[in-house]
């Protein structure tokens, strides 16, 4: 045996008994696991040395990615550079960014019209014609890598398009492809499920099936009805899409984004969200990159309350991804954004300062998809806020229907039944830039653009990965551009998928402008953050009380500073009141302060360290 093979073996015995138990408490199926085995040797022999390289590397360095010069963006490749070789030719500009970790929003083939942004994948071995090659992420991932930036990519687990091979097949009535998606020749069934599963689009895509009238057949189709749910019961769908993984993951991909992950298993009788089986299929998925490509980390897409996403990382002892995204804290901070009160707020973070440091959140302002109010509803009533209205009011808040609003938007799946929606915007747009750019207003630009920089300067205090979304970095607007299209004009959260204008990215050069005020402060924010230890994931972080409402207050401390942020959510100056002792040092401003009774202004900020 050779020394590659006697490392991929000591992998593989390393997990082997507990992935065994695992795959035959799913599938009691012998013959299949054994090819699991064969096919990931295969794939761990096809992996380029760079890569085993790659791997070695990160085994001895394993929390490389909890470092705190961890920067994401995420960018879609058309919109930003046309094609992947475009985004190669653009590095430069996101290392000026600070990034150093890529997510490219979904590129594998889809079909034209019914692709749900990408999220429809006909092919998971194929790159959109229009987008490039294969070979052109490979080349892509290895610039990446020689730059020092890794690049991650969206997995879709849950479905496929019903363009993809396998759908094709079960149209045409092949029993084997039919078997790994859920077909009934009646809807007993799906009306039996439709009792306990909720709808994801009860507007846009009511129910979930579909009745395919050429088939006289309904399919399990929980998001559109072009994507066809897979069955997860068959082991034959399990191995095939960890292939699919393992292959992608050879193409360099250092961040495999999970899509949609609690909703992977289904079962009659239930929710189909967060059932035990899925949690067996995730961490089967983690064993398997660590005996593959263990340089390779797991992201799941988890849009739940804290205490059904926090199970996701598994334990530690038994790890199920490397990181969740903090959806509830981003949908939180931008109801604090329009009530100016930070309660539920600090109250989220204290919760999630309190888990374990070894859980590690991606933190984000804003990301491709809508902005749901998913918020903590039972606390929000002991404040007076009641769900269906207080809903409206941020709905209302967020498109400008609300006086004083600056806030400029669009609803997402408007419910009129319901009276429940979602939002959509770019960060500029809801901090009320356009508002202010349109009415030449210079005063109601300076708060707007100091709103905009005092969020992301609390993104970045939090514990986690921040990640930037891709145009936020030069303050770019709402664009409208998307109803003049057919085939975008029906989703608003195209509203922030324009393209990146690199005319308006020029301008982070000029003295004054928008772009330049944003970009700079952003860059120095995130050089503070890389050159300060207290920003390490191993710092203690706490919520800091001032006694105000509208000021939320940030601990961090180590053993050789004691760091305080503060955040003023209100649009009107206000004292945080506080009697900290000794100077502090405004690390934004350089300039020498003392924490008493602190005045802010508007939407205004501080970053304070004191060295012990």
């Amino acid at each position: 045996m050779n020394k590659k093979d006697m490392i991929f073996q000591e992998r593989l015995n390393c997990h082997h008994d507990e992935l065994r138990w695992l795959y035959m408490e799913l599938y009691g199926n012998d013959a299949m696991f054994a090819e699991l085995c064969d096919q990931m040797y295969e794939y761990y022999k096809a992996r380029k040395q760079k890569l085993h390289n790659r791997d070695a590397k990160r085994i001895k360095e394993a929390e490389w990615f909890k470092k705190k010069d961890m920067l994401g963006m995420m960018l879609y490749i058309d919109n930003f550079a046309g094609n992947l070789q475009g985004v190669q030719t653009k590095l430069d500009y996101l290392k000026e960014c600070n990034v150093n970790c890529i997510h490219l929003m979904p590129f594998l083939d889809s079909p034209e019209g019914r692709s749900d942004g990408g999220y429809a994948v006909a092919d998971f071995r194929k790159v959109k014609p229009e987008l490039g090659t294969m070979e052109d992420l490979a080349k892509l991932t290895d610039a990446c890598h020689a730059k020092d930036m890794n690049v991650c990519m969206d997995f879709v687990m849950n479905h496929t398009s019903e363009d993809h091979e396998w759908a094709k097949r079960a149209r045409n009535g092949e029993g084997e492809y039919m078997s790994r998606y859920f077909f009934y020749d009646n809807d007993e069934i799906p009306k039996q499920y439709e009792k306990t599963v909720p709808q994801v689009f009860p507007t846009t895509a009511p129910g979930n099936f579909t009745y395919l009238p050429d088939l006289n057949h309904y399919v399990l189709t929980t998001f559109y009805p072009y994507q066809w749910d897979l069955n997860y019961k068959n082991p034959r769908v399990f191995n095939e899409m960890m292939y699919n993984f393992l292959f992608l993951a050879n193409q360099g991909i250092d961040v495999i984004r999970i899509d949609a992950v609690p909703y992977i298993w289904k079962e009659l009788g239930t929710p189909s969200r967060n059932l035990p089986q899925v949690h067996t299929i995730v961490r089967m998925m983690r064993m398997i990159g660590e005996i593959v490509c263990p340089s390779v980390i797991l992201l799941g897409e988890v849009v739940m309350e804290p205490e059904k996403v926090v199970p996701y990382f598994g334990t530690v002892e038994k790890p199920e991804c490397h990181l969740l995204y903090n959806v509830t804290t981003m949908a939180t901070t931008w109801h604090t954004v329009a009530t100016q009160d930070i309660r539920l707020l600090k109250k989220q973070m204290d919760i999630v300062n309190e888990l374990p440091k070894e859980y590690l959140f991606l933190n984000y302002l804003r990301c491709h998809d809508d902005i749901g109010w998913g918020l903590d509803f039972e606390t929000l009533k002991d404040y007076g806020m009641e769900e269906i209205a207080h809903k409206r009011f941020l709905n209302d808040f967020f498109t400008g229907k609300t006086q004083g609003s600056v806030s400029r938007g669009e609803l997402y799946n408007d419910d009129p039944v319901t009276m429940d929606a979602r939002f959509c915007g770019t960060t500029a747009s809801m901090c009320g830039i356009e508002t202010a750019l349109k009415e030449d207003n210079a005063e109601k630009l300076e708060e707007a653009v100091r709103m905009d920089v005092m969020l992301h300067a609390y993104m970045l205090v939090q514990s986690g990965i921040p990640m930037l979304y891709s145009g936020d970095e030069i303050a770019q607007l709402n664009d409208n551009h998307y109803k003049e299209n057919p085939q975008k004009a029906e989703d608003s959260r195209y509203i922030h998928r324009g393209a990146f204008l690199w005319e308006n990215a020029k301008k982070r050069k000029e003295k004054y402008s928008v772009e330049e005020i944003v970009f700079d402060s952003l860059a120095k924010l995130e050089k503070i953050r890389r050159n300060e230890t207290v920003f390490d994931a191993k710092a203690d972080v706490y919520t800091y009380d001032v006694k105000e409402n509208k000021i939320l207050g940030i601990l961090r401390e180590d053993e050789n500073t004691r760091f305080i942020a503060l955040f003023n959510f209100g649009n009107e100056p206000r004292t945080a009141w506080m009697q900290e002792e000794g100077e502090f040092e405004d690390l934004f401003t350089g300039k020498k302060i003392e924490l008493k009774d602190v005045e802010l202004a508007a939407h205004g900020f501080v970053w304070a360290v004191r060295r012990k």
